[in-house]
């Protein structure tokens, strides 16, 4: 059996991982900016999550959720007190699409609605209601398209206004930076005049912060830096460094009833094991502050180099132009530097690594990056 060939795959193969760096079965070394896709939060095989993970695997690696798991809640308290959101509720799931699925199902059981309103060139998931929320026909398939989702301009409040005011929409999702449309920022103005029209109209604010959330930012999630609260918040990515794994946070605003949500493998032991120890070492080695400081310092520097257009992001989640095709620009990056980078349309390139990232590291991907354009 053959792989179905759905992915352009660079032809090298990581077998190992320490921290911000991966490494081919021939030893090379390669600097990894991209996390594999902002998913590597703590870095890799850090020695604390790869303890906790064959720890619970050698005890129980799964049951279903017929059956108390403990480990869910002590995720629970732990991310609540760290995220600063310890009066919602949290319901696990596998992904990112899940979660967006299960927080757009919640929102319409809540009110009764079935249109949801989302952002231009907003990216939510793959599966059939994340995808009909993602401003892109190219991924939708003529199932996934339907006429219960609208799309309004990012940062245009007059349009979310117009949209809102009708009364039609069980909810409005946006997400904390836009990834997929190139590190594209909503202005803290922009979510607060958007948390009053949706509280005005009954529409419930969903925050997608699977890529923007998780300290990644430089605060735990994106949104705080706009002083909001959402009534749902989703999250996935970099939760459990790797293993797969989503997160609704819900306002006390919603009642929970038996069976509305429901998951086989979310929240399983092995998974919050994992998303346990993720959160363990981010407090302990304090790296949402490292991700504002190392990122903040990346930027700066990174808006000095000359060829390089629209410096872009917050913490370590960075986006800039290049002239040139981007994927061919990361193709030199990764192939004549061995530095991995994330791509984003025709002329981005997009920075997410580990949340641990060094001055020294980033120090020696401006070198590279400065020696590249220079030889230019």
């Amino acid at each position: 059996m053959k792989l179905f060939d759905v992915y352009s795959l660079y032809p090298i193969e990581p077998v190992r991982g320490l921290g911000s760096y991966v490494y081919t079965a021939d030893g090379t070394e390669y600097l990894d900016l991209y996390g594999g896709h902002a998913v590597i939060s703590i870095g890799h095989a850090h020695p604390e999550y790869v303890k906790a993970i064959a720890d619970q695997v050698a005890q129980l690696g799964f049951y279903s959720n017929s059956v108390e798991n403990s480990l869910q809640q002590k995720f629970a308290d732990m991310l609540g007190e760290q995220s600063g959101y310890d009066d919602y509720s949290l319901f696990l799931c596998n992904s990112g699409a899940e979660a967006n699925e299960n927080a757009i199902k919640l929102a319409s059981f809540a009110t009764g609605r079935r249109k949801l309103l989302a952002v231009g060139h907003a990216f939510h998931g793959r599966t059939s209601g994340a995808v009909a929320a993602t401003d892109n026909p190219a991924i939708q398939s003529p199932f996934n398209r339907t006429d219960a989702v609208d799309f309004v301009p990012l940062n245009d409040v007059e349009a979310a206004k117009h949209a809102l005011e009708s009364g039609d929409y069980c909810a409005m999702i946006v997400e904390g930076i836009q990834g997929v449309a190139g590190i594209q920022m909503p202005d803290d103005e922009y979510l607060r005049a958007v948390r009053i029209l949706t509280e005005e109209t009954g529409t419930v604010l969903i925050l997608d912060e699977i890529q923007s959330g998780y300290g990644r930012s430089g605060r735990f999630f994106a949104h705080q830096y706009s002083d909001i609260r959402p009534d749902i918040i989703t999250c996935a990515k970099g939760i459990a460094n790797g293993f797969p794994m989503g997160a609704v946070l819900i306002s006390p605003r919603f009642e929970a009833k038996k069976g509305m949500l429901g998951t086989t493998f979310g929240g399983n032991h092995l998974a919050c094991a994992a998303a346990i120890a993720v959160l363990k070492v981010m407090r302990d080695e304090n790296l949402v502050e490292n991700a504002a400081e190392t990122g903040a310092y990346l930027i700066e520097e990174l808006g000095r180099i000359s060829g390089l257009k629209d410096v872009r992001g917050r913490g370590l989640m960075i986006g800039f132009d290049v002239d040139e095709p981007a994927g061919e620009f990361r193709k030199r990056l990764l192939f004549d530097h061995r530095i991995f980078t994330g791509g984003a349309g025709q002329h981005t390139v997009r920075l997410l690594p580990a949340l641990g990232l060094t001055k020294t590291q980033a120090d020696h991907f401006l070198t590279h990056l400065r020696k590249m354009l220079d030889h230019e």
